[in-house]
């Protein structure tokens, strides 16, 4: 017999999964962007970011981009290694905009999903002992 979270569909904390597919760095550096990098860049401020996207935030005004629109951002990623060292490694990324939220009247949270991957996995830097970590390290550290 089904239960009556079942029933209407309700799932408790626990019975939600994550649909993130890898774990995402959480830091606060400066991040700038256009929708066409030609044009005068913006400001945010980089919330989290994963291989894949990015959060970051920025002021609610007429440079602020929207849901679907295209955006070009350049930011800098901190890559730990072995050692307990780290580099920051500049990257640009065009991609489009896939969510905007209000944190308050005056900023707003924009997530951006990249064209084109990073060549690492920010979030999942934690072990830099292991080899894989150290070959990562000096893959992206190579590439900037």
């Amino acid at each position: 017999m089904e239960t009556k979270e079942e029933f209407f569909g309700v799932q408790s904390m626990e019975a939600v999964t994550e649909r993130r597919r890898e774990q995402r760095l959480r830091y606060h550096w400066p991040v700038w962007f256009a929708e066409d990098f030609n044009e005068v860049l913006s400001q945010g401020q980089m919330v989290d970011i994963s291989s894949g996207g990015a959060a970051f935030t920025c002021y609610s005004d007429t440079d602020c981009p929207e849901s679907g629109q295209s955006v070009t951002a350049r930011f800098s990623v901190p890559c730990f290694g072995a050692d307990e060292s780290f580099e920051i490694v500049n990257f640009t990324r065009s991609g489009r905009i896939c969510r905007v939220e209000d944190v308050n009247p005056f900023l707003r949270r924009i997530a951006v999903q990249f064209a084109e991957s990073l060549p690492f996995k920010p979030g999942e830097q934690k072990d830099a002992s292991s080899s894989q970590a150290q070959e990562d390290f000096a893959s992206v550290v190579a590439y900037s």
